[in-house]
């Protein structure tokens, strides 16, 4: 009983010139399922309704409230002095009260410390203020 392994060639040094496709075969596959997958998902349409037209701009401004803060830490309200801690939550409070809330411009000095600055935009926050920016950054900038 005898069992042959390998081929009839005689010579043992000769290569195999066949490709191998196996991995070819898998790599059209998966791309293949792929495509299946995503076809029916690029067809769905989603129905929206969408505004038609261009609304007309509002014409009047919106009121503006500037809370300054200099450098000695010192707050006013559109330039008057706030006296205290108290006074500068009674603004708020007015400013949130309203029915439409004024633009709140924080403009910190440079110079002004970031504690007061930070307090000021906390207590504007939790008294309710949403319409509120930091104005006056090119004072900031590199070079100034």
């Amino acid at each position: 009983m005898a069992m042959s392994v390998g081929s009839d060639s005689t010579h043992e040094d000769e290569g195999i010139v066949d490709i191998n496709t196996t991995p070819l075969i898998d790599v059209m596959l998966v791309l293949l399922i792929m495509l299946i997958i995503t076809i029916p998902l690029q067809t769905h349409s989603v129905a929206l309704d969408l505004p038609q037209g261009n609304p007309p701009p509002t014409t009047e401004q919106p009121q503006v409230v500037t809370v300054a803060i200099d450098f000695d830490n010192s707050i006013s309200w559109n330039g008057q002095p706030i006296s205290g801690e108290q006074d500068l939550q009674a603004h708020f409070m007015n400013a949130a009260a309203q029915a439409d809330q004024p633009e709140m411009h924080i403009h910190p000095n440079r110079l002004a410390d970031y504690k007061t600055v930070a307090h000021v935009l906390a207590d504007a926050q939790r008294l309710g203020i949403t319409k509120l920016g930091i104005v006056g950054q090119d004072q900031f900038m590199e070079g100034q």
